[in-house]
This record gives C-alpha cells, structure tokens and sequence, in this order.
C-alpha cells in the first residue's frame, strides 16, 4: 500500500513555527485564548501554506510565493501624518495601540485587552480549512481595536486606522459595529517603507445594523519587499449600506480578501477597487459575497494597472440563494495591462439558486487606445503625460464616487504620484 508522506516544511512554515515557540509567553491571552492560538498554528503547521490545489488559492501559490518569514521586531516606525485632514485617528504602530479615550460618538477599546481578558477567544477561528490568513492572524495577533459607533449616530470626521511598520511581524485586528441608523466613514491605512521586509495580516471584522452607511477605505501601501495578507468579512442588516474602497499600491506579496454577508432586506453593498501593479509584484484581490435575503443589491468594479512583471488577480463569487429574490448584482473587472510581461488573472462567478434576478458579470483587458493617445499628443502633450492622463481617467472614475470632496482629491493625488514614481 502507498502511504502518501507529508512533504517537508518549506523554509516560510518553519519560520512560522520558529516565530511561535520565540513569541511563546509574550502574546496576550492565557488559557482559552492560548488553547485557541496553539489550535490554529497546529492547522499550519499539518496543512502547510496552500498551493493551487486549494482553489481559492489557485492562483496564488503560497507556498511558492512566500519564500520567507520575517522575526518579529522590526525598525523604529512612528505614526505619519494623516490622509485626510482632521481625521480621528487610531494609530497601529509596529503592531501596538495607543491607549485612546475620550472620542467622540466612538466606544473604544485596544484589542490587546480583549486578548488578556479572554474575550476575544471566539473570535480566534477560521472561516474553513483553506482561511490562512484567518489562522496566521489568530494564531499570532497582539493589539488592534475594538469599536462601536451608536445607533443614529453620525461621525462627521473620517476615522483613520493607520497601521505603521518598519519590517518584522505586525497581525493586528479590528472589529466595529455600526448601530441602527448609524453613519461613518473609516479609513483603514496599511503603510510600510522601504528600509526592511515584513509581514503584516489584519483580520477586519465589521456589523452593521439595520439602517446603517458605512463607507470603508483600505488604502495598503506597504513596502516594495513588504508581504501583507488583509481579510474583510462584513454582515449587513436590513437597509444598511456599506461602500468598500480598496487601493492597493505596494508590496512584493499582497493578498486582500472581502466576505460580505448581505443579510437585511432592502441592503446594498458596493466594492470599488484599484489596483496599481509594478516591479514583479503579486497582488490577490478575492471577493465572496452572499446575498441571502430578499430585495438586496450590490456593485462590484475592479480597475488594474499592470506595470512591468507585476502579477495580479481578482477572483469574485457571487452566491445567490433560492429564498433571495429580486437580487441586483453587478460585478466588472477591467485591467489596463502595460507590460508585455506583466499578468491579471480574473475568476468572475455567479452561483444562482433563486429566479427572479438581475445579475451579470464580465472580465475586459486592454492596453491604451492609440487613438486617444495621438489626440492628445496631437495637442502638444508629451507623450508621457498624455499615457499619465489617459490612466488616471481609467482609475479617477471610481474615485469620484466617494462623496467627500477632500477625500476625492487626496485619493486622487495618491494615484497619481504611484504613477509618476513608476511611470
């Protein structure tokens, strides 16, 4: 009889076990929450990384990709300045809260002491045996935050999470719960630089009750060495609506994944995604989306900019249920492909059980349109600056949805100065 043999720990998993046993007595939690760390480590640790036998992971090969692990430690990062101004802001430096009282219209709490209370025990599982990111980060995170804003509350100010790293190992969480009627903007910010490589995961948990407005930004602009794994899941009441917005703009290894429960009669969701590929980047944007009620829409538009050897890809499911009728679904992704040695992967999915729906989805590829290119440049435009305009166009479109004036242009100038450092 063949005895199939598990093949040895590459050198990624043995530094994540390595970084275990070292972390081992430092992290916060004991008992339960102990118990629940060494559960999902042994789950990496018998499982390994996944490879494209796991079919959410197909087109990004972990164990392939994730050559290393970096020791926790790390530079001297310190907070910088905020996208938008007068943000409230809730700094993650090097993978530590500040301890922050007194806002505004905002229950607050360091995740760290849901850790050493044993609170946050419950929430230290995986979505199912092919979530690595959920079991890396459960297994190793230290600090985050837990927030609240209240029913028929309205936070005028956008609220900045900024997690800021100087290599090493940084797993944070967030959690927040929106109340009935609630309205906010939240602006997650992952920022790294340039001097070292490190690893960062964040597992970002959000509730939103009946009636509530949402817009959630993540803006990752790690290191051109840096790798990050970022997971999203998102329950929606009845009526809520929540508007996710995903800049993805650094990295050497980037994974973003978004779990959406539409669960609420009357809820809406939108994605909007940008993602800026240059160097030999990969960068994985993976959707689930379930809409598991009557009466609810959604809108999913994905623009990408492949440069150079960068690789990219979007995998999008959208699951409809038999009790779901009268669904709205939307979902495109477009990539602007520069580089006769860059790649986008795009996996579109619609997984229907009810029949009175409208859903749709679609996947285009393409380079800039000669045509307009010469009209400009036919104006005195270099070419140059007419490319520049012609691929902020492509990208500005959906920036200009939000609606705050100031976050529009911030954004804006973010993206364009990517392009002018890599154009």
């Amino acid at each position: 009889m063949n005895m199939q043999t598990k093949p040895p720990h590459t050198a990624a998993e043995k530094a994540i076990l390595d970084s275990f046993a070292e972390m081992m007595g430092q992290l916060p939690g004991d008992g339960p929450v102990t118990a629940a760390r060494d559960r999902l480590l042994s789950v990496i640790s018998n499982a390994g990384l996944p490879t494209r036998r796991v079919e959410s992971w197909h087109y990004t090969d972990l164990r392939n990709l994730m050559r290393d692990v970096p020791k926790f430690g790390g530079g001297s990062a310190t907070q910088v300045a905020p996208l938008v101004r007068n943000s409230i802001m809730l700094p993650v430096i090097q993978g530590r809260s500040s301890d922050l009282s007194g806002l505004e219209g905002i229950q607050l709490e360091p995740f760290m002491d849901l850790l050493a209370s044993g609170a946050a025990v419950k929430s230290l599982v995986e979505r199912g045996s092919d979530d690595l990111i959920g079991q890396l980060n459960g297994a190793f995170v230290g600090d985050g935050y837990s927030f609240s804003v209240a029913a028929d509350q309205a936070v005028e100010e956008i609220i900045e999470i900024q997690s800021v790293q100087s290599g090493g190992q940084v797993h944070n969480r967030l959690a927040a719960a929106f109340g009935a009627n609630a309205k906010a903007t939240v602006l997650e910010r992952h920022v790294g630089d340039k001097a070292e490589a490190g690893l960062s995961t964040c597992v970002t948990a959000l509730e939103l009750a009946d009636g509530a407005e949402v817009t959630w930004i993540i803006v990752q602009g790690c290191g051109e060495d840096d790798q990050h794994l970022g997971q999203l899941t998102a329950q929606l009441g009845a009526g809520a609506t929540l508007k996710v917005f995903v800049i993805n703009a650094g990295g050497k290894l980037v994974r973003q994944e978004l779990h959406v429960d539409v669960a609420g009669e009357g809820a809406h969701f939108d994605l909007r995604c940008v993602n800026l590929l240059a160097g030999d980047s990969h960068t994985d944007v993976t959707l689930t989306l379930g809409h598991n009620v009557p009466n609810t829409t959604s809108s999913e538009i994905v623009r990408n900019v492949v440069l150079n050897r960068a690789r990219g890809v979007f995998q999008g499911q959208i699951r409809v249920a038999q009790v779901a009728q009268k669904t709205d679904a939307q979902m495109a992704c477009n990539t602007l492909l520069l580089s006769d040695d860059g790649e986008f992967s795009a996996k579109p999915e619609l997984e229907i059980f009810a029949d009175d729906v409208i859903c749709a989805h679609g996947a285009t590829v393409i380079d800039i349109d000669h045509n307009h290119l010469f009209y400009l440049m036919a104006r005195g435009i270099s070419e140059k600056s007419a490319r520049g305009l012609l691929v902020n166009g492509f990208v500005d479109e959906l920036v200009d949805e939000l609606d705050n004036e100031e976050l529009v242009e911030t954004l804006k100038a973010f993206i364009e100065q990517w392009l002018i450092d890599h154009g």
